[in-house]
């Protein structure tokens, strides 16, 4: 039994619980959040020897597996309202996650390289049918320790297994570009890997795996996750093995390096611009919510842009593009088609025949002309 406290003046008094206080339940404008951080104790949520899991979704056990219904009228809910890590001035001592993680909605996940572990930061993206599942694009390290690409999609793949009821869920890789070092080398991870198919790298292969050997680049392929198919269009342009893939489940288009807010990079100016006019074409017959690249290098400031090699980025732009960027993208394309020269516009940069560390002098006509913010 603790001792009684001795009154101020006399007398004693025994300690005892204290009561709740809804000015120390943890919320912003409490005084403290540290007293009561999960409510109030005394209404025992989690009474002793209560088993809990880790997760706010219940494990399904003994039950069949469950099949989701992917027709919806219109894309599937989801979120994007966050802001992704920056890095750091230092790059050594940056303490955010190697692979940062965001659940779009329950079947879809948008993942980001750290941008201190690669500068060029690229975004891969986990996406779930009732039959699979298909990671787009694997980074730019191969390393596992510096980059835990499988281990981070092996983790969110066991999660959504145990809420869906599922132990085997085949998993298919595929790239944007077998050609880009910023999107190919963390494919090495996955090789070995059981119930995984990866898309051969080679382009003649490549064309085959997706049924497209004797239409390439026109036609489409097709990925079916199980009631949930992704559509596979070839972009050529600033790869010759580009492709971009559409899934009707959310109506996003994903155009790894083809079109991004940042620095483009044009391989072949004429495939560019007839990639981009495909393209336009086929989202003319799909309903397009928003485009989704594999990097971000624009400043929330039109025609701004960070170079290359720079970790600390402070000021990005968001991911997500609308599609009628699509029209601007095909007009700069045919501004700069057969010239050596960057373009700048508001929400990328392109450059043509040039190096990619090309400046210019002149600021394009109809882009704001605003200083930057300038991080200490």
């Amino acid at each position: 039994m603790r001792p009684a406290r001795r009154r101020p003046g006399g007398g004693s008094c025994v300690d005892q619980k204290p009561s709740y206080s809804a000015a120390l339940s943890g919320n912003p404008q409490s005084a403290t959040g540290a007293a009561y951080p999960n409510g109030n104790p005394d209404l025992l949520y989690n009474r002793p020897g209560a088993r809990n899991t880790d997760s706010a979704v219940p494990l399904r056990r003994d039950r069949p597996p469950v099949v989701h219904n992917y027709s919806c009228d219109g894309p599937a809910p989801g979120n994007l309202a966050f802001r992704w890590t920056y890095g750091s001035n230092v790059a050594a001592r940056n303490r955010d996650p190697r692979v940062q993680v965001v659940q779009y909605n329950e079947d879809s996940f948008v993942m980001r390289q750290n941008v201190c572990v690669h500068w060029e930061a690229p975004f891969t993206y986990l996406l779930f049918g009732n039959a699979g599942a298909l990671l787009i694009d694997s980074g730019a390290t191969d390393n596992a320790q510096h980059y835990p690409l499988r281990e981070t999609v092996d983790a969110i793949i066991t999660r959504w297994g145990q809420a869906r009821g599922r132990k085997n869920i085949p998993l298919t890789v595929a790239l944007t570009s077998g050609e880009d070092i910023a999107q190919n080398q963390g494919l090495v991870q996955f090789v070995g890997r059981p119930d995984t198919a990866i898309v051969p790298k080679p382009l003649e292969v490549m064309k085959r795996f997706y049924g497209l050997g004797s239409s390439w680049p026109s036609g489409t392929g097709k990925i079916d996750l199980g009631d949930r198919v992704i559509e596979v269009i070839p972009t050529p342009g600033t790869h010759k093995d580009g492709v971009s893939f559409y899934d009707p489940y959310c109506d996003f288009l994903f155009t790894g390096d083809l079109l991004f807010p940042g620095r483009i990079n044009i391989g072949n100016d004429r495939d560019f611009v007839t990639s981009l006019e495909r393209l336009k074409a086929f989202a003319a017959s799909r309903p397009v919510k928003w485009i989704l690249g594999g990097h971000v290098d624009m400043m929330f400031v039109p025609g701004q842009y960070y170079p290359r090699f720079r970790n600390y980025k402070p000021f990005e732009r968001v991911l997500e593009m609308t599609p009628d960027l699509i029209d601007e993208a095909i007009t700069s394309a045919k501004a700069v088609q057969g010239k050596e020269m960057m373009l700048i516009r508001p929400d990328f940069v392109l450059f043509n025949g040039v190096s990619p560390d090309q400046r210019t002098r002149e600021w394009p006509a109809g882009v704001p002309k605003i200083d930057t913010p300038r991080p200490f």
